[in-house]
């Protein structure tokens, strides 16, 4: 007999445990869902917090209300320790509050941060996490295993294929996509950040290099959760079709943009809202 889905396991286990002891069941729910959608083997990347609202929305779809909330606590408590808070309001359903966008001058500062590197290596890691966070919204995992040859033309645009959940390919942002060709064509085959034998899979592998940039104590800190939140505001407030932009940043559902839209003047910030919107988009 074939082996039921993860989310038929996960949804059964959680039924059965009382709510302290459901996240040994439900990170392996997790970790299943995390391997069809091409995640990195890492705790690091399963416990991302969109990767987890992907699972508790699609994983768990047709699953009790209290079953999907009860998941989606026990791994958010799993995130908060690999990821530091999600800033989650009471309700379990609320998701994780996105980091602040970028301001324009942040932008620009944090840029002038990463070319003013002294090391050439530093440099390139530094100008690719500001280039692929704000200018293609990847997350950090994401960034990670890009290879020089994910990055391409199609006529005039620049484009970033990425490898999961799931696999999409980005147009980079305008003004961001000269430098994503630049860094590309640099690194080759290898890999665009900090290419070379490295522990690729270490959960802080991208947060730790930040840490240790060159930087003015004044200035802002380069942060990739902060960087795919500028990206994605970005596309909010420029009136993005919700489904051209679920599809390029990899969210799973309409509702999960709402906790990125509460930065965006103007954007409602109701799921009810995007989720209409997106439908509406849809139909003919």
């Amino acid at each position: 007999m074939a082996a039921p889905p993860a989310e038929d396991t996960a949804g059964a286990g959680l039924r059965m445990l009382p709510a302290g002891r459901v996240t040994a069941p439900a990170l392996r729910g997790l970790s299943r869902f995390a391997d069809t959608r091409g995640v990195p083997a890492s705790r690091e990347f399963w416990l991302d917090y969109d990767v987890i609202e992907a699972f508790c929305v699609a994983g768990l779809a047709g699953r009790a209300s209290s079953t999907r909330g009860t998941c989606r606590s026990a791994l958010y408590r799993l995130a908060e320790a690999a990821h530091g808070p999600a800033g989650q309001r009471a309700t379990p359903f609320a998701g994780a509050r996105a980091p602040v966008p970028y301001s324009p001058a942040e932008r620009a500062e944090l840029a002038a941060v990463a070319a003013a590197q002294r090391d050439p290596a530093a440099r390139s890691s530094a100008l690719a996490m500001v280039v692929s966070g704000i200018g293609a919204g990847l997350r950090p995992g994401e960034l990670v295993a890009l290879r020089g040859g994910d990055v391409f033309r199609h006529g005039r645009q620049v484009l970033v294929q990425v490898g999961g959940p799931p696999a999409r390919v980005v147009p980079a942002a305008s003004r961001y996509a000269g430098r994503a060709w630049e860094l590309a064509r640099r690194a080759g085959s290898d890999f665009v950040f900090r290419p070379g034998p490295a522990g690729r899979s270490y959960k802080n592998f991208v947060t730790n290099f930040a840490r240790g940039l060159a930087a003015d104590p004044a200035a802002p800190a380069l942060s990739m959760r902060r960087a795919r939140s500028t990206f994605i505001c970005g596309h909010l407030a420029a009136g993005t079709p919700v489904g051209v932009l679920l599809k390029v940043t990899g969210i799973a559902e309409a509702g999960s943009l709402a906790r990125y839209a509460r930065h965006v003047a103007g954007a409602s910030s109701s799921k009810g809202v995007l989720r209409a919107r997106c439908r509406a988009e849809r139909t003919p």
